[in-house]
């Protein structure tokens, strides 16, 4: 079983290893998204894409009566400038390890492959207005980023819902790191992302974020001052967000501020 704290707002769970990760996590997300439907028509949810997801959502599409037919679903980042058949693209991870596993009422992809960027963030934006997220489904970056709002374009009141960022550094070897692109330079450096005040918008955030190489921007995320710094600390100012790490994300936690 998972162990749980609080830190300021945000209930954290600590389990063993990655796979148990996974399955307490879906296991309360599900419940979630059950309660939600006894009293809700429809549900929106905002899906991460990255290996550190993997068990979660694994775990997820084996829940037992969720009606997915009544979940409209949406996603919070993709590279600009990767063909559309392109594995590295998040909207084609998603359809691997979700969205062709269940029978979502729809999909809504951000199209990294638009000529306008801008216009491509526009279009989306308007679809999380008209569709207000009522749960985001996360991670936290190397660099504690969400979705793709890395340190430096990090906005707590950015006006924007959905915008095109440059990407820093430690982001894109991140993905070198998780394995998705072979080198560095092979990493676009840009991307379109939710801002902030779009994931945190959501009435509920569940958060996993497995494995060592995440364990500083989890002790960032719990220790560190509230601050654009690092990006995964406002998951501390949310009302109904759960973090989810495990034994080798949450090695440096003991170590004193």
């Amino acid at each position: 079983m998972a162990k749980p704290l609080q830190v300021d707002t945000l209930t954290v769970r600590i389990s063993d290893n990655r796979v148990l990760l996974g399955t307490d996590a879906a296991s309360m997300a599900a419940e979630t998204v059950r309660q939600l439907l006894s009293d809700k028509a429809l549900l929106n949810i905002v899906f991460a894409a990255a290996p550190s997801q993997n068990e979660f959502l694994a775990a997820l599409a084996k829940e037992k009566n969720i009606d997915w037919r009544r979940v409209r679903a949406f996603h919070m980042d993709e590279y600009t400038g990767l063909p559309e058949i392109a594995p590295q693209r998040f909207g084609n991870y998603l359809k691997t390890h979700f969205f062709d596993l269940v029978p979502l009422l729809e999909v809504h992809f951000l199209r990294g492959e638009s000529v306008d960027s801008n216009e491509e963030c526009r279009r989306y934006a308007e679809l999380l207005i008209q569709h207000p997220a009522d749960i985001v489904f996360m991670g936290i970056g190397e660099n504690t980023h969400l979705a793709f709002n890395d340190p430096h374009v990090a906005k707590f009141n950015d006006p924007e819902m959905v915008k095109v960022v440059e990407l820093d550094p430690a982001c894109r070897q991140q993905q070198v790191n998780d394995g998705c692109f072979s080198h560095l330079e092979d990493v676009p450096r840009h991307a379109l992302t939710l801002t902030i005040p779009a994931l945190m918008k959501a009435d509920y955030v569940f958060c996993m974020v497995p494995g060592k190489t995440k364990a500083p921007a989890i002790y960032h995320t719990l220790h560190s001052n509230i601050s654009e710094k690092h990006p995964s600390t406002i998951l501390r100012t949310h009302p109904s967000a759960i973090l989810f790490i495990d034994r080798d994300s949450s090695a440096l936690l003991s170590q004193t501020p």
